[in-house]
């Protein structure tokens, strides 16, 4: 892996000639948030932050996307695939649990059997780099749980680590490579690699939240119909808020809009926690309360992802506990079924 050394001072301006280049999205300041968006012409990245309000996924899971075009003619139905068009893109500055979720998003999204054209397109024309976390994180912080770290070139294609007086930038994947002119000619010598193993260690340590997520998978397994799925769900208002911001959450739904002769085919963000999410056209709901969907929930991210992948559909970014109107926190949630006798 080809490793260089860049100063700090330059980093805003690498992320400015590669937007004269290419649609660069990247964390920018919004009122009192940070969020990923567009570079807009001579729009300076804020890279000073802990992490975006916004999971990124958005870029490649849009909020709304047209999958098909239709037109009804008097000899029938005309069809058309939307243009599956990706312009080449780099996310830059993206966190290293945000990056994670695009490595479990491509376990679903890219299977073998199954593959989602209009996610991998995406994917395929996208640049990641992952800006670590080496600055004391939010007290929601839990990647470490989870099988992730502060400093962590999961999901990336490039990793940049502020060592001190420089970052240290790696090249992960052949697609980050591709942009290592843009990042100089200064080789990292072996100081700067034991620099920055020492302050991966520390940021590691720093995640003081932890919860016993692995261990719950053999308890899920056996306790479907557990007394503890009715007391979890209570004050849930059923807002959606935890899944809307989630990085790995992938839930949509199919909809048509038609006008006149004309309709579109649209894929849109749904959550498990809406009660119409399960709704049948015979009216019956199997999921007929926050219970049965609270338990949906941690189901699928501690057990269904694990049974099928062999992975948590969970990064520890926290932004679920920090969002929620009442306070319910999933680590509580797991903490108390890994209490289960």
């Amino acid at each position: 892996m080809e490793k260089r050394l860049i100063k700090k001072n330059t980093l805003t301006g690498i992320a400015g000639k590669m937007a004269d280049e290419f649609k660069v999205w990247a964390p920018v300041k919004q009122e009192e948030n940070v969020i990923f968006s567009p570079l807009e012409k001579n729009e300076q990245p804020f890279f000073a932050y802990l992490n975006s309000k916004n999971a990124p996924k958005q870029i490649f899971f849009p909020h709304t996307e047209t999958l098909m075009k239709y037109t009804s003619t008097p000899k029938g139905m005309v069809f058309a695939a939307e243009e599956n068009k990706a312009d080449k893109t780099v996310l830059f500055g993206v966190r290293p649990c945000d990056a994670h979720s695009f490595a479990l998003l491509d376990m679903l999204f890219d299977q073998e059997k199954y593959k989602d054209q209009y996610y991998i397109n995406k994917r395929n024309n996208t640049t990641v780099i992952t800006l670590a976390c080496v600055e004391p994180p939010y007290a929601t912080c839990f990647c470490t749980s989870v099988d992730g770290e502060p400093v962590d070139d999961k999901g990336a294609d490039i990793l940049i680590t502020d060592i001190g007086d420089n970052y240290l930038v790696e090249f992960v994947t052949p697609k980050g490579e591709k942009l290592a002119n843009y990042f100089g000619e200064t080789k990292a010598d072996a100081a700067a690699e034991t620099k920055k193993k020492e302050i991966a260690e520390k940021a590691k340590q720093a995640i003081k939240s932890k919860i016993p997520a692995h261990e719950i998978k053999p308890i899920l397994d056996v306790n479907f119909e557990n007394p503890i799925w009715a007391t979890i769900h209570g004050k849930c208002l059923a807002c959606g808020t935890c899944t809307w911001m989630c990085p790995t959450c992938h839930c949509f739904d199919i909809s048509d809009e038609v006008k006149g002769n004309d309709g579109v085919r649209i894929r849109s963000w749904d959550s498990c926690m809406f009660p119409l999410f399960t709704k049948e056209t015979s009216g019956h709901n199997p999921r007929t309360s926050q219970k049965e969907r609270w338990r949906q929930r941690v189901m699928h991210k501690f057990k269904y992802y694990v049974d099928n992948f062999n992975a948590i559909a969970c990064v520890g970014c926290g932004r679920c506990v920090m969002s929620c109107p009442v306070n319910l926190d999933i680590r509580k949630v797991v903490e108390d079924i890994a209490k289960i006798k």
